[in-house]
């Protein structure tokens, strides 16, 4: 299965053509995602007229753009004008966006080609996938398996062979969790790297958009294509320019203990994590240990915060303006009977923890003191960057879970998210990479994270692990 990078080339080269390639998608999709479940929909009819846009483009001397025809996936939680979006809930259902997200233009603006849309948790929120109203989707490599969450869909998208790249929205991990399980490459990038215009709003302290690629490079060029101010999103920022540089040699890879210690993740999974940090010492680098005293107190931190801002943003869902909408007596009843019907129960049990933590008498014991441990967790950051250039670890404590083993229990199924939710409170960027299988199949994956604006050099000791 060709790449991203090799179907742009192939294609800007005239060796195949952009219809070409996709119709040879849209079969394998139309074959297998019956029994993966990774789409919501597959927009058959806008793909091809794309596709023969990038054909009549190059046919008629035009440069290609550097994803040209390259078929790409969208969470359900990202705009596309006149395309359905439903945060895979029901009271989104049957909504259609009236204009395309920035990170979803910029990728139509390099000649992409938008396949469909992804299957998610319920607006983002959950590990499993297994929180969407619709449909279940089934981890590539084993379909007694969970993909992980929330952008399950793209990550079994991408690890299916469906398109070389799909794009996802990480809060507290919902890009490199399911890049783990199903053991493909998954980027959140530094907070404020890629536009948020057009996101359905989670989190908006904590949510960023990014790529999942099923090799390092496809992942470089499609956060290069994504990256960049955007006057519509007030937290985006331009990132600064960065050096060149190649290979491992020469940086300083730290090792957190919280990170390596035996009850935080199983022994396959710090093994494999280990082995990965073996062979970039042996590409070059140098290995240090470094300390993150507080990460302990990464979850419960994150999810108050993210439950808070969960509970604000979620309000416009009232039946009023856009989407599902109950009948009832009186306005009060409207609001009651849409959100009760419309919501999910794991988003509900969100929004009413959020509203608890910002109420009045315990706004100060629980969202004030979150907001001072993510400080706290931040300036570990700086102090442990003070030592290594890049930190690994994990992605996640265990491989992909079997469907129902987590849902009794929402605080074992907050936990698989361990390792990625203190690179979102500090608003670093983070990467899953493949780490290898183990005994019984199931992909691992190994987490590498940056200070704030490092994603040109992680790219490079992406691909030397990967080519290693």
């Amino acid at each position: 299965m060709l790449t991203a990078k090799e179907i742009s080339k192939a294609i800007a080269g005239k060796k195949t053509t952009a219809a070409e390639v996709l119709e040879s998608r849209l079969k394998l999709i139309k074959e297998r995602d019956g029994e993966i479940g990774a789409f919501l929909e597959v927009f058959g009819e806008t793909a091809r007229a794309g596709a023969a846009a990038v054909d009549r483009k190059i046919a008629a001397g035009g440069r290609p753009g550097r994803l040209a025809g390259v078929p790409v996936a969208i969470k359900d939680n990202l705009l596309y004008s006149g395309h359905r979006m439903t945060c895979a809930s029901r009271i989104l259902e049957g909504y259609v966006a009236p204009y395309t997200a920035t990170a979803v233009q910029r990728l139509l603006d390099e000649d992409a080609v938008i396949v469909g849309r992804t299957n998610m948790d319920e607006f983002a929120m959950g590990s499993s996938t297994e929180n969407s109203a619709f449909k279940r989707t089934r981890n590539p490599a084993n379909p007694d398996c969970v993909p992980g969450g929330s952008s399950g869909g793209s990550a079994a998208a991408v690890a299916a062979g469906f398109c070389p790249i799909a794009l996802g929205s990480d809060t507290g991990g919902s890009i490199r969790q399911p890049a783990a399980f199903c053991g493909v490459y998954g980027l959140r990038p530094t907070y404020g790297t890629v536009s948020r215009h057009g996101l359905t709003a989670f989190a908006s302290s904590l949510d960023q958009v990014g790529p999942l690629a099923s090799t390092a490079e496809d992942l470089q060029l499609a956060f290069e294509a994504l990256a960049g101010h955007d006057p519509k999103d007030s937290t985006s920022v331009a990132p600064p320019a960065a050096g060149s540089r190649a290979g491992a040699a020469g940086l300083r890879i730290g090792l957190p203990k919280e990170f390596f210690s035996g009850d935080n993740a199983d022994e396959e999974t710090l093994s494999l994590t280990k082995a990965a940090a073996a062979a970039l010492e042996r590409l070059g680098a140098r290995l240090v240990e470094v300390t993150l005293p507080h990460v302990r107190y990464a979850v419960p931190a994150y999810h108050v915060v993210a439950a808070s801002e969960a509970s604000s943003n979620l309000g416009r869902f009232d039946g009023l303006r856009y989407g599902f909408s109950a009948p009832g007596a009186d306005l009060a009843e409207v609001y009651k009977k849409t959100r009760g019907l419309g919501f999910g129960p794991e988003v509900k049990r969100r929004i009413l923890l959020g509203t608890c933590a910002l109420s009045a008498g315990c706004h100060d014991a629980y969202y004030l003191k979150a907001q001072k441990v993510r400080t706290l967790i931040k300036r570990d950051f700086e102090a442990a960057f003070e030592k290594a250039d890049f930190i690994i670890g994990p992605t996640a404590p265990t491989p992909a879970f079997r469907f129902g083993e987590k849902g009794p229990d929402p605080l074992a199924m907050y936990l698989s998210d361990f390792f990625t939710v203190p690179c979102s409170l500090a608003g670093l960027c983070g990467v899953s990479a493949p780490a290898g299988r183990n005994a019984a199949g199931l992909p691992v994956g190994v987490q590498l994270l940056g200070r704030p604006f490092s994603e040109p050099v992680l790219f490079e000791l992406l691909k030397a692990l990967q080519n290693g």
